[in-house]
């Protein structure tokens, strides 16, 4: 299959006043955007970061940026909006970071934020990253420099699934399953946070750090004894004393160099099983990426337009082109890896003796493709690149005669069970049972991003307005009491606003439903990136699929 030649895609995109305003439209999100993540990348702010200089510390992200010159950041936005501003980025920094020619996961915590503590969001951030280096067998760098958990929200962040404690659980299975872990102890690191770096592989410690169960203040309390960080967890002491720790450095620089000949001195990967060949670039411009997608969500395009700017030469071979249209399947490459790709049509489409299929809308026919098209990609080991911009599935009695639910059905069983590598990118709407069928958050997409003018929600906010309103003045009726028409489209106004901001990306980025909000010209270097760290899963489960409904 991979051997067919790709056919090359015949741009029909016009440059008009819809384009431009498209355009615009999408440069001032990424304004808003670019705005928000320079206030988050001065963490705690001037006094914090002068703070943290004084004790001979670098922030977490001059860190990184002594550690590797090639950074992906992924969680920037984590926690925007939450606990009254005192988390930007939830209090640490996450990425993909190339170091000795690989990809590795770093995770470092943010000291001038709340010295490092961790929220409710900072232990979420924390694992969904980890979950990322497990599944993608990624190297992980740990750079510590925290507090341990923030004691007022203890109850929102100790004892859960997805709380502080699956941190090191993590830890263990990470190790078990033979993905290498360096933790560098580079600031305090207290209480059952002590427990991170000493489960991981490697471990650096340097000059008046410290690195125990409990601090001096607890200390005393406990034994009735005053006693100084270096006394009880010191550089010195873990490295002469107790042999804790693996490497004693004097500071940061020294620290963060050794990691990198330790980086460097890793065995390689396995060879990936997924198809490589020579990347060729598009034939057309990234640029174009920021004028496609319509502004207006009911305006048509052809999202065949963007493929064609995000694969190599921008060829694709289209599965089943003429059957099931509101969803294109193609196989392609993008930076020489061989994908498969499950995209959303915007265009309206009509056959001949058959109703209009609205684009966006998933119907049985697209269902049925795409369960099938994913089905081949696993037969295949072709990583799979999932494109939104959905409404939903069609609904109505039509729709259910042709067994929507059952069509529906069989496309969630396919993206569950698949065991191919699975990346997403919303780049439009991405609402209600769609945004599940596609590979949404909850369907272990290894990666997932959107662009600004994304919005992702059970459903639109008029739509969700009109319904919640319908039932409000119903539910009033019922009871016999009058409908005020003022009060009720006042309360239409609250929903829609609501959920106007709830539909916003940086909202979904803040409660981590998507990793990364990227500017649609660098989507194709998202993906690149993606597609290399998720090669290294060599070990693919055999694909099965349960009860399958026909």
């Amino acid at each position: 299959m991979n051997d067919t030649p790709h056919e090359p895609f015949e741009s029909r995109l016009a440059s008009n006043g819809a384009a431009k305003a498209n355009r615009q439209m999408v440069l001032e999100k990424l304004v808003k955007i670019r705005a928000a993540e320079k206030r988050i990348h001065e963490g705690g702010g001037p006094k914090r970061i002068d703070a943290q200089h004084a004790k001979g510390r670098l922030t977490a992200r001059e860190r990184i940026a002594q550690l590797t010159h090639d950074f992906l950041e992924l969680g920037v936005h984590a926690a925007s909006g939450m606990y009254d501003g005192q988390a930007p980025a939830a209090g640490v920094v996450t990425g993909i970071a190339r170091i000795a020619g690989r990809p590795f996961m770093v995770i470092a915590n943010d000291a001038t934020v709340a010295s490092g503590a961790f929220f409710p969001m900072t232990a979420k951030k924390v694992i969904r990253n980890q979950t990322i280096a497990l599944e993608c067998r990624l190297p992980t760098i740990y750079l510590v420099d925290s507090a341990g958990v923030n004691l007022p929200m203890q109850d929102e962040v100790f004892p859960d699934q997805d709380d502080f404690g699956r941190v090191f659980r993590n830890n263990a299975v990470m190790s078990a399953r033979g993905v290498p872990q360096i933790a560098a102890i580079m600031g305090m690191c207290v209480a059952g946070g002590a427990y991170l770096p000493i489960m991981c592989d490697t471990v650096l410690m340097t000059e008046g750090s410290g690195l125990f169960l409990a601090g001096p203040d607890l200390v005393a309390k406990a034994v009735g004894k005053k006693f100084t960080a270096e006394e009880i967890g010191g550089a010195k002491l873990h490295a002469e004393v107790s042999g804790t720790i693996d490497f004693h450095e004097k500071d940061d620089p020294s620290c963060l160099k050794r990691i990198q000949a330790i980086a460097a001195s890793l065995g390689h990967p396995p060879p990936p099983v997924f198809r490589r060949d020579p990347p060729a670039p598009p034939r057309f411009e990234a640029e174009d990426l920021a004028s496609i997608v319509p502004s207006d969500p009911l305006q048509e395009y052809d999202v065949r337009e963007v493929i064609a700017r995000l694969v190599d030469a921008s060829a694709f071979t289209e599965y089943r082109a003429t059957y099931g249209k509101t969803i294109v399947c193609c196989f392609a490459r993008i930076d020489g890896w061989s994908v498969g790709i499950v995209a959303n049509q915007k265009q309206h489409v009509r056959d001949p003796g058959k109703p209009w299929q609205m684009g966006g809308v998933i119907y049985s026919d697209s269902a049925e493709k795409a369960a099938r098209f994913i089905l081949d990609c696993n037969q295949n080991r072709i990583p799979l690149v999932f494109l939104h911009d959905v409404n939903g599935f069609m609904v109505g009695p039509a729709s259910e005669k042709e067994g929507i639910i059952r069509a529906g059905a069989k496309m969630v069983n396919a993206v569950s069970n698949s065991v191919v590598p699975k990346i997403t990118v919303i780049l439009g709407g991405s609402f209600g049972a769609g945004h599940y069928a596609m590979c949404g958050k909850a369907y272990d997409p290894a990666f997932i991003a959107a662009w600004p003018q994304a919005r992702y929600c059970v459903m639109g906010p008029e739509q969700a307005a009109g319904t919640i309103t319908e039932v409000r003045a119903a539910s009033l009726k019922r009871r016999g009491e009058a409908v005020d028409e003022a009060e009720l489209q006042a309360f239409y106004k609250e929903v829609r606003e609501k959920y106007e901001r709830e539909t916003d990306p940086i909202f979904a980025a803040s409660r981590l439903w998507i990793d990364a909000l990227i500017d649609p010209r660098e989507t194709r270097r998202f993906l690149s990136v993606a597609l290399e760290c998720a090669s290294h899963r060599t070990d693919l489960e055999p694909l099965r699929t349960g009860v399958f409904q026909t």
